[in-house]
């Protein structure tokens, strides 16, 4: 599964760097998928990969902090790497000078697209150690709703930050051949970053079986990071489109509830009777004051 959850990335990935040439793509098409996305990668967080990751760990304090660390980690990522928008310049507000610009024109004239390529290529790896997470939890707890619903985050997540390379390079005079080999490269990124992650995760694992925990705590607070700090700032500014985009956001949640609803469906019966609704089986292992 994890080979064609990486497989789909890479086209996700390939889409999104050809999407203005494959479809009509406006300012407010886009920011609705943003807002869609943004609200599925909130929701898995904290409802799918911070509860699974407390369930390896069987401590909660240890989850959170490895949670923050993924957070604070991603923040400075972003921080001090070069930024990057999500947007087309179909449909965006007129500016001053009578004409529509988007915010990855206007990054374009301050930014190289290379150092935002390089940016989102180590956001990339994270995506890729993220799917790894999640399949390989839902491996170990006989369902596989977490590993689907972390790959379609990641998936419906990829075009856009192809989309902005791409941009950025349009913007800056390079050619479409160029454009297409970064493309192809940037795409690459998630699926190895996976499947190395995957391999390593197996092998660790078997001797150190909190690394599990860890890895998906880490990469909850990343996707956190990304929601809170990448794609919801962008959408406060959109106030012509706030209904659309407020119900698109409600139905990333909605559709990380359902996806974390199927992944505990089918071995809930199991769970509670080994654990207990708290996790009866390592109580004494909870810290309390730590």
């Amino acid at each position: 599964m994890l080979a064609v959850y990486c497989f789909l990335a890479f086209l996700a990935a390939l889409g999104g760097g050809a999407l203005p040439s494959m479809l009509k793509l406006t300012h407010t098409r886009l920011q609705v998928a943003v807002s869609f996305v943004a609200g599925l990668m909130l929701g898995l967080a904290l409802l799918g990969l911070l509860p699974h990751a407390i369930e390896e760990l069987h401590n909660v304090q240890s989850a959170l902090v490895w949670m923050l660390a993924g957070f604070v980690v991603m923040f400075f990522l972003q921080r001090f790497l070069p930024f990057h928008h999500h947007d087309v310049t179909e449909g965006s507000p007129s500016e001053p000078c009578g004409h529509p610009h988007s915010l990855a024109e206007r990054s374009a004239r301050r930014l190289s697209w290379v150092g935002v390529a390089l940016g989102l290529s180590v956001h990339s790896l994270f995506d890729g150690l993220a799917m790894a997470a999640a399949v390989a939890s839902g491996e170990a707890s006989h369902g596989g709703a977490l590993g689907l619903g972390t790959a379609l985050a990641v998936i419906l997540h990829k075009p856009f930050s192809a989309l902005a390379i791409t941009t950025l390079m349009a913007a800056g005079g390079s050619g479409h051949g160029a454009q297409r080999w970064m493309t192809v490269g940037f795409a690459l990124v998630t699926p190895l970053a996976a499947l190395l992650a995957y391999t390593g995760l197996a092998t660790w694992t078997a001797t150190h079986p909190a690394w599990l925990g860890v890895a998906l705590a880490f990469c909850a607070g990343t996707f956190l990071c990304i929601a809170c700090t990448d794609l919801l700032p962008e959408l406060q500014f959109h106030s012509h489109d706030r209904v659309k985009l407020s119900v698109a956001f409600l139905l990333g949640l909605a559709t990380a509830w359902a996806i974390v609803w199927l992944a505990h469906g089918g071995h809930d019966h199991h769970h509670h009777h080994q654990h207990g609704l708290l996790g009866d089986r390592h109580t004494s292992t909870l810290p309390i004051d730590t």
